[in-house]
Order: structure tokens, then sequence, then C-alpha cells
């Protein structure tokens, strides 16, 4: 496969990120989907500290106003409606709402969770929890959550 085909087709595994399945493409060819999620991971890993924050910053918050507009990826709006965010009480809504502007002005980038196995109340305690790490620990946190959301979304895409 060519390599722009190649990054049209993964382009989408990293959110807005294409220069991850790029950067892979130079890697190939791949044993299995394994090594190809490795090669992946670790151009992430070694982008440095300014194309992480990017690469973070490019995820839409949860039940923010990119969902509220519609304006998500597929991949997002299936991963937040799995969880179950598009059928928020007002309540919890409201707190999630709060939640992200909370974490927002302290972290200075969005909360990333892979939400794949939790609801509603699991993601709401989660953030609770984890609004109260350091920064750095917290862009640690988000880059690992990054690489389970595109461990999902290349295993939906090789076995969908």
């Amino acid at each position: 496969m060519p390599s722009a085909e190649f990054v049209q087709a993964l382009g989408g595994i990293y959110e807005h990120s294409p220069w991850v399945a790029a950067s892979a493409a130079e890697q190939r060819p791949f044993a299995d989907r394994q090594a190809l999620a490795a090669a992946m991971r670790a151009a992430v890993d070694q982008a440095g500290e300014a194309a992480q924050l990017k690469l973070v910053r490019a995820h839409p918050e949860l039940a923010g106003k990119a969902a509220v507009r519609g304006e998500l990826t597929e991949e997002s709006t299936r991963e937040q409606s799995g969880a179950g965010l598009n059928q928020c009480t007002p309540q919890e809504f409201e707190r999630l709402q709060a939640l992200n502007a909370r974490y927002n002005e302290k972290f200075g980038f969005p909360f990333i969770l892979a939400v794949r196995g939790y609801d509603r109340a699991g993601i709401i305690d989660e953030f609770a929890r984890r609004i109260e790490n350091s920064p750095a620990d917290e862009l640690q946190t988000c880059i690992n959550q990054i690489h389970r959301i595109a461990q999902f979304r290349l295993d939906d895409l090789v076995s969908g």
C-alpha cells in the first residue's frame, strides 16, 4: 500500500493526528497488528512534549461543546455514545461541564479517558480523581489513555 493510502486508512487512529500514521508508515512492513500499534505508540512517545500536547489538545472534551454541536469525529461520537455520554441527566451534564472547565483551567488541555468499559458515573468519578494529579502526571496519563483509545480503534478497524 502506498504511504499516502496507508496514512489515509490509519490517520484517524490517533485523533486528528495523521502524523502518527505517517511516522509508522516509514517503518513498514509490520509482522502483525501489535507491531503496527507499537510503532504508532513509539512515534507519539518519542515526539516530544510539544507534539504530545498538540495531540492531547486534538481530542474533544467528554460531553463538551463539540459533542453538543455534533462536531465530533465518527470515532469519538461512537465512543462517547457507547459510554452513555449522549444520555446524561441535566445534573450529570452540568457536573461534566464544571469538571471540563476546572480541568482545562488547571492543565490547559482536555481530560482524556478511553471510555470503553465505563459508564457515566465511572467517567465522572475518574474525572474527579484525576483532576488532583500534577500536570506532568496528568499529561502522561492522557498519553497513556490516547494509546488505549488508539488500540481500540485499530482493533475495530482491522477486525470490523
